[in-house]
């Protein structure tokens, strides 16, 4: 039985136990991992994630009340969402939306307030993407849903402009103000390729990873303590150094026009927290722009020693490491078939991302977990994985 199988099955089920019926349809939104350009999305910089085999899968059929009802199999638990209480983060009997439901209530918020039909249905949703960890679990539960509000409501949208009305809901409606990263790679993901991402423009276009090269994600299992404070912190940092830049370039409206030469000449007008942050988004955004070429001549061994690049300026320069990363990417640079390896998401915990050769990948899996758990006492989850399709119906 494939992977994905258990979950449809087990939605399906459920499903039909719950509500006397077959679902009438089954929608899938991945997860993602970033491969390169961290926090720079917030930035106007160049980000290259891929969708991960890991999805949201969620079953479901038009409702005839006045309501939807929606079950979340993994928290076994379920809330009602109306369109009359909504604005409110309230079910229909005044008691408050579980955290957990603002995800699809906010998509249902973000679909009526641009004038789509989000009708009522009941849907059973369960995920193999793990919470918390970085791999963009909350943005595959809001694609999962806008694909399910879209085709009950009989309107259609490029799969950009519904990541981009998924995204809203998550900066207005859970009030999380990501960059669009997460809903773009869940949205747009295509199978065997990493997707380039220019943040500013959205231009987007899809470049080869070889086929001898697996991508191994590991998580650290620390879930991230990156509270809201500390990525603020790091935004707000950045926003100081262009402003400060821009008294000696006054044309720049971001760190993504900021040159590395321009910046060393100039990082030294700069305090100094914000002169290490703008450091790692100036380089970080040159890094990007270089894996292009990499990844288009199939030059692996560039694009990872990229990715170890990335983990430094991460660790030293943005400061969003912890223990428990270092330990997993200094073990998985150390073993054979590993090109390179970083933390990925927004640190301080979650997962790392590894770029191994495809015939190695178990053999060094098996040896990163081991390692790892040796040295910290905490059983990782490490899992092959490889570009996927985005969000779509099955």
């Amino acid at each position: 039985m494939t992977p994905t199988m258990q979950p449809i099955e087990q939605i399906a089920k459920i499903f039909k136990d719950t509500f006397g019926h077959e679902p009438a349809h089954i929608a899938r939104a991945p997860g993602r991992v970033n491969l390169l350009g961290e926090h720079v999305d917030y930035n106007g910089g160049f980000v290259l994630p891929a969708a991960i085999d890991r999805a949201t899968f969620i079953a479901f059929a038009p409702s005839t009340t006045l309501h939807s009802s929606v079950l979340a199999v993994d928290l076994n638990q379920s809330a009602l969402i109306a369109p009359s209480t909504i604005s409110e983060k309230t079910q229909p009997d005044g008691t408050p939306l579980p955290d957990w439901a603002h995800y699809p209530a906010g998509v249902m918020w973000s679909l009526l307030k641009e004038n789509l039909a989000a009708p009522n249905l009941n849907a059973v949703f369960a995920s193999d993407v793990p919470r918390g960890a970085g791999l963009s679990s909350s943005a595959s539960v809001e694609m999962a849903f806008a694909v399910a509000w879209q085709t009950l409501g009989g309107w259609t949208l490029p799969p950009m402009q519904l990541a981009l009305l998924a995204q809203q809901a998550e900066n207005e409606y859970v009030g999380v103000k990501s960059g669009i990263m997460d809903q773009f790679a869940s949205a747009c993901g295509v199978e065997g390729k990493l997707l380039l991402l220019d943040c500013r423009s959205l231009e987007w276009k899809t470049l080869p990873l070889p086929e001898h090269i697996s991508i191994v994600i590991a998580d650290t299992a620390v879930r991230r303590k990156l509270t809201s404070g500390e990525y603020n912190n790091r935004r707000a940092a950045c926003e100081e150094a262009v402003k400060l830049l821009q008294n000696h370039l006054p044309e720049i409206k971001s760190l993504r026009d900021v040159s590395v030469e321009d910046f060393n000449r100039l990082a030294n007008t700069l305090p100094h927290e914000a002169a290490m942050r703008a450091r790692h988004v100036v380089e970080e955004i040159a890094r990007a722009r270089q894996a292009e070429p990499a990844l288009e001549a199939g030059n692996i061994q560039l694009f990872g020693a990229l990715m170890n690049a990335c983990h430094v300026s991460l660790r030293d320069l943005y400061e969003v490491s912890c223990p428990e990363l270092e330990t997993m990417v200094a073990i998985a640079q150390a073993l054979e078939g590993c090109y390179g390896a970083r933390l990925t998401g927004a640190g301080f915990g979650g997962c790392t991302v590894n770029l191994v050769e495809k015939n190695l990948a178990e053999k060094f899996s098996s040896a990163l977990a081991k390692k790892y758990e040796d040295e910290t006492g905490i059983a990782p989850g490490v899992f092959i994985t490889h570009p996927s399709a985005g969000a779509s119906l099955l």
